[in-house]
């Protein structure tokens, strides 16, 4: 979708970022729970780019997901994945699980999540941005940078209102004041390239003198 958008629309939106700060795992303080997660990916390491698989330039099926450190006490676990880094006053919601069971390591395989025509694996999913219970996969606009996308998992101790059948950013957010125990987080980063930038006349140069046309323009 937003691949689509001319690259002058980045530039313009380049420092405007929704911010780390914003997500709920920076957010809502946990105290001593704060990073006690240990949270992984077989597709990706921390920080370091996301495949093009999981993105909307590909298939775009959710990634898999690996989580260990859950304290015993924990009812069930849930998952927000948001874009740090979209133009928006707030982080971009791709996805949310809720009432994942509780236990010390756990995962969620790659395509768990439902994503275009992909019926997932049948996990109760929230509501992301753009009002979808599945999987929106990373679209960030040409010319913006790169986006972090912050993957969280955090572990409720019972009791509370039950989530409703797609409960939104809000509602998991004030589940997890109340009942958070412990929380963990991976980032993987995607970037769609700015198209605007010109060969340099140097290189067309050196293109042409040995025959070869000059990359486009």
């Amino acid at each position: 979708m937003l691949e689509k958008l001319p690259d002058v629309i980045g530039h313009a939106l380049r420092d405007q970022r929704a911010g780390l700060d914003k997500t709920v795992f920076q957010a809502v303080d946990l105290r001593n729970g704060m990073a006690k997660i240990a949270v992984t990916s077989l597709a990706f390491a921390d920080h370091a780019p996301i495949p093009e698989r999981y993105t909307a330039d590909g298939p775009g099926l959710s990634p898999p997901l690996q989580w260990a450190g859950v304290p015993a006490t924990a009812a069930s676990v849930l998952f927000i994945v948001e874009d740090a880094d979209a133009p928006t006053p707030q982080p971009l919601v791709h996805a949310i699980v809720v009432d994942l069971p509780g236990g010390d390591s756990a995962a969620l395989p790659e395509g768990a999540l439902p994503s275009g025509d992909h019926a997932g694996s049948g996990v109760k999913t929230g509501r992301n941005s753009y009002l979808q219970a599945g999987w929106l996969p990373p679209d960030p606009p040409p010319g913006h940078g790169v986006h972090r996308y912050v993957f969280q998992v955090f572990a409720l101790e019972a009791g509370g209102d039950p989530f409703d059948e797609k409960p939104g950013r809000e509602a998991v957010t004030n589940a997890i004041r109340e009942r958070g125990l412990a929380s963990g987080c991976l980032i993987g980063t995607y970037e769609r390239p700015d198209t605007s930038i010109a060969t340099p006349v140097n290189e067309r140069a050196s293109a042409a003198s040995f025959g070869t046309p000059p990359l486009a323009a």
